[in-house]
């Protein structure tokens, strides 16, 4: 019994580390089980938003620019495939342009017709929250209800967004 135990243990550590490695391979500072970094934020409707108010729903941060060609072929998709289908649930989805003026982000949104919520991170304080220096910017992270980080994505695989949406789907399914 010892034994099984200790086989368990070693291999729950082992997944542990490669998880890690494989953040860091993607260039997160973050792990799934963390708690989001704190952080403040203006929307582009000129709302003021905090990691607070995001507590009691299953969150989307997805990090955008609009010189992200990545970004903006995944960005139709997270508009009808995620915040369509979950925004009258206890779900926000909240876009975060890295280090662009507003009229720029303005612009963007017309561009792409995107309807949820647009976030302000002029100086990429935010986005270095997350992730290493020199990461690049096509990221969705989720959070449950409580602001733990549940999934992390990098760059738009369709397998990938597919399995966001399965842990989306299963988290709002919790009580």
């Amino acid at each position: 019994m010892r034994t099984l135990l200790l086989v368990i243990f070693s291999s729950f550590i082992f997944c542990q580390n490669i998880q890690s490695q494989n953040n860091l391979d993607r260039g997160y500072k973050v792990s799934i089980g963390d708690v989001a970094p704190v952080f403040d934020m203006f929307l582009v409707d000129g709302s003021q938003l905090s990691s607070s108010d995001l507590l009691g729903k299953v969150v989307v941060l997805q990090f955008t620019a609009s010189w992200c060609g990545v970004c903006i072929k995944e960005m139709p998709h997270l508009e009808k495939r995620v915040w369509q289908r979950f925004k009258s649930e206890d779900f926000l989805m909240i876009g975060i342009d890295l280090k662009e003026e507003q009229e720029v982000v303005k612009e963007f949104i017309a561009k792409t017709n995107v309807t949820y919520p647009i976030g302000l991170d002029s100086n990429g304080d935010i986005f270095a929250s997350f992730t290493l220096k020199g990461a690049g910017v096509t990221r969705n992270i989720v959070l449950n209800k409580a602001g733990e980080i549940i999934f992390l994505t990098r760059l738009y695989d369709e397998k990938e967004f597919e399995k966001m949406i399965d842990v989306i789907e299963l988290e709002l399914s919790k009580t």
